[in-house]
């Protein structure tokens, strides 16, 4: 190129020119993007080892697109001035600003160093994508994440306060601009640009979403539930960009403080290297519904260890959920239940309502696998746990579940033990009790885990049955409030629950069994 072919230094015709690829005119954003260019400022910037979409994205008049995303570093060089385009080295370094996320240049999961061949998104997206696939996801739309270390918006920052110096001076302080104007806008209003920048973050997303778009089989980009999140990390803690030691901060955010900043000539001295990216994919927890039966009295609600040590044979939790979370391929799940029944209660009746939520699910079964896997437990040779109403739902159900557990009945049948036998007096006065109001404590065998507080609860109905050959025994059925402490009303717990089924009979009553036989919620 010779140089009469050249712009003269502070000359931003020639630039423009240089922005057109063989006389095709390119679309009218890079027109007013080359126009607002500041050659010299350009020229500086590239000397310092910004990277040509650091200086687009900062410095030009129009938001960075995809359109901007094609002018080269070479299209920059080759139009700033005498001896700059052979000065330039044949293989750009790392940009001080962005640590080549911008350029598609960092170290993978193994540490190894990876520049990606052509400097279009497109081969970026190619590598993203096989990640993607490895991980095994069924997904129609995805929405993309990005995570950046501190360091990038500290360089940003440094090479602001550089352009200021540029323009303004050594010696002149932020404050001497005009009153209210930040660092970006005193510049913004030198540089004739905008103020509000595109964020590194943005950028990569303007470079790479269409390529995943369409390397995706076709998948939107949108607020899915799938997302794909890409975490740039520091690849050395102690030598990257202008990081500042303790010291450098204090006093920076001191000067701060005081109205004032000051910077050596040059703070771009110090190593500079790519970051460490790593590609993580993420469903949201999908959920599923149904009710449960317990018909053991050896197997908890939860997985419930103490000191290394199983209490009881299982657990309703693991059951249901080691059964679906392998159909679902997800990483692990959350087992909720509308209430809960001690290790030696059943459930039977209609079941317990629960939810099953399972973390960043490959897949979501079909309702036929889900009928399988309900056949399964129910058909297990122990028969400890049951299903029924096994169903996909969305998320809603958790603030539904919740809604109904407060309106919640519970129905029980108690086999409960006597001092003295049985009158007919005895069933007829308990019978015709309804809604009856009882003070509770906080149970003693609970203290050590629940706050010591009194709650008013109500038995709604109860009945009694008669059990034939001993007077001292019968079941009785009743309905009661949610929260109800059932064991507690029937003996009493030293006088902490009032009144209880001892005091209303005016002996000793001891619970033998418990069995829950119904859970009512406020729509059922």
């Amino acid at each position: 190129m010779s140089d009469e072919s050249k712009p003269a230094s502070g000359d931003s015709s020639g630039l423009l020119n240089g922005l057109l690829t063989g006389g095709a005119q390119k679309p009218q954003r890079v027109n007013e993007a080359a126009r607002s260019l500041h050659p010299n400022a350009v020229k500086d910037l590239l000397s310092l080892g910004v990277c040509e979409r650091c200086i687009l994205r900062l410095i030009t008049v129009t938001t960075f697109d995809s359109d901007l995303a094609t002018v080269s570093s070479s299209t920059l060089r080759g139009w700033l001035g005498s001896g700059f385009e052979e000065a330039a080295s044949p293989e750009p370094s790392i940009c001080i600003v962005c640590l080549g996320v911008l350029q598609f240049v960092f170290y993978d999961a193994k540490q190894t160093l990876v520049k990606m061949k052509s400097d279009c998104g497109s081969d970026h997206a190619a590598w993203i994508t096989d990640l993607v696939k490895q991980q095994g996801h069924e997904f129609d739309s995805f929405g993309l994440e990005v995570s950046l270390p501190s360091t990038i918006s500290e360089n940003e920052r440094a090479v602001f306060i550089y352009l200021f110096f540029f323009f303004f001076g050594l010696n002149v302080d932020v404050c001497t601009i005009g009153v209210g104007y930040t660092l970006k806008e005193s510049i913004a209003t030198k540089l004739g640009c905008r103020v509000k920048k595109v964020s590194v973050k943005d950028a990569l997303k303007v470079l790479v979403l269409d390529p995943l778009r369409a390397s995706l089989v076709r998948a939107k980009s949108d607020s899915s539930s799938f997302h794909i999140r890409l975490t740039y990390s520091k690849a050395s803690d102690d030598a990257q960009g202008v990081s500042e030691t303790t010291h450098e901060r204090k006093k920076r955010k001191t000067d701060e403080e005081n109205g004032s900043s000051c910077i050596s000539e040059n703070p771009f001295e110090k190593v500079y290297e790519p970051c460490i990216l790593s590609v993580h994919c993420n469903q949201m927890p999908i959920f599923f519904s149904g009710r449960y039966f317990k018909y053991s009295r050896n197997v908890s609600q939860s997985r419930w260890i103490i000191d290394d040590e199983r209490m009881g044979e299982a657990s309703v939790e693991e059951i249901i959920g080691g059964s679906i979370l392998p159909a679902c391929l997800g990483d692990s799940y959350k087992f909720h239940a509308a209430g809960r029944e001690d290790i030696d209660v059943r459930m039977l009746g209609s079941g317990r309502p629960f939810l099953i939520e399972v973390q960043n699910s490959r897949k979501c079964p079909s309702q036929q696998s889900l009928t399988e896997i309900e056949e399964k437990i129910n058909n297990s040779e122990k028969k400890l746990v049951g299903v029924k109403d096994l169903k996909f739902i969305g998320s809603e159900c958790w603030a539904m579940m919740r809604e109904g557990e407060a309106e919640k009945q519970k129905q029980y049948a108690a086999l409960v033990w006597i001092s003295r036998p049985l009158e007919e007096k005895d069933c007829n006065s308990i019978s015709s009790m309804i809604e009856l109001k009882i003070l509770q404590n906080t149970p003693i065998r609970v203290l050590h885990r629940r706050s010591p507080l009194e709650r008013e609860r109500t038995i709604h109905w109860m009945k009694v049955e008669k059990i034939k050959g001993n007077a001292h025994y019968f079941l009785l059925h009743l309905c009661t409030q949610a929260g109800t402490y059932i064991k507690e009303f029937v003996h009493g717990d030293l006088g902490r629950t009032t009144p209880s089924m001892g005091s209303i009979l005016g002996c000793r009553a001891e619970i033998i069994q418990l069995d829950v036989t119904d859970v009512k919620m406020g729509d059922s």
